[in-house]
């Protein structure tokens, strides 16, 4: 048997904030259990879509009663992959979770859709699902509800820990759409090739010059 968690959260910042502070969530005050991020893989599709797979440590403290089921020497640390769809065109971001050891113990797998609010286009509407199983014979039904009840106060956490870093990213700059961030992106790239061009423009003049002038004392 497999517990089912359907909920919706909303975040009164802009999709393009919301994206940009996806990226910077940890660390947080609230993300003390969260001990590693790596990007293990990325990549653009030709559709100019984002694909991303992230590894990440967490502390897992197990109830005192699986602990018995378990020796003293297995890792109180659970590895998680993030797989993430990025689409800036239709403004939605997906993410897919699920931890990779404890599998026997319980598995807990999540989805998350990142949207425009269509009541209010300025703020983030999040979808999530979860799926919560374990194998463990006997036991599989209080382990999933104890996973259940972990991971309702995880999304807790994570909302505030994402409204922590919304704060600090719009009281330290003025947040900017993906679309500016490219722009002035393309325009600094442009203003450097113009500035090399000139540059090597300048050194060959000097250089031609020069060399014109020994010439003309060799001669002299």
């Amino acid at each position: 048997m497999v517990k089912y968690f359907l909920g919706q959260s909303l975040l009164r910042s802009s999709w393009d904030q919301v994206f940009a502070a996806f990226w910077q969530r940890y660390p947080n005050p609230y993300s003390k259990h969260v001990l590693t991020e790596d990007i293990v893989h990325r990549e653009v599709t030709p559709d100019q879509k984002l694909l991303s797979r992230r590894l990440l440590t967490k502390t897992n403290r197990m109830p005192r009663w699986a602990e018995r089921l378990f020796p003293a020497n297995v890792a109180h640390s659970v590895y998680i992959l993030e797989d993430s769809t990025v689409d800036p065109q239709n403004q939605t971001m997906t993410t897919f979770t699920w931890n990779i050891n404890h599998a026997r113990l319980m598995v807990v797998e999540e989805r998350c859709v990142y949207c425009v609010n269509s009541d209010n286009s300025g703020w983030t509407e999040i979808r999530r699902e979860a799926w919560d199983s374990s194998s463990l014979f006997g036991v599989s039904r209080a382990v999933q509800e104890f996973g259940l009840a972990r991971f309702k106060s995880n999304v807790t956490k994570t909302m505030k820990g994402f409204e922590y870093i919304l704060a600090k990213l719009q009281g330290e700059a003025p947040s900017k759409t993906l679309v500016e961030t490219a722009k002035e992106a393309k325009e600094k790239a442009k203003e450097t090739a113009l500035a090399a061009t000139e540059k090597a423009k300048d050194l060959a003049s000097k250089a031609a010059t020069k060399k014109q002038q020994q010439q003309q004392q060799q001669f002299v």
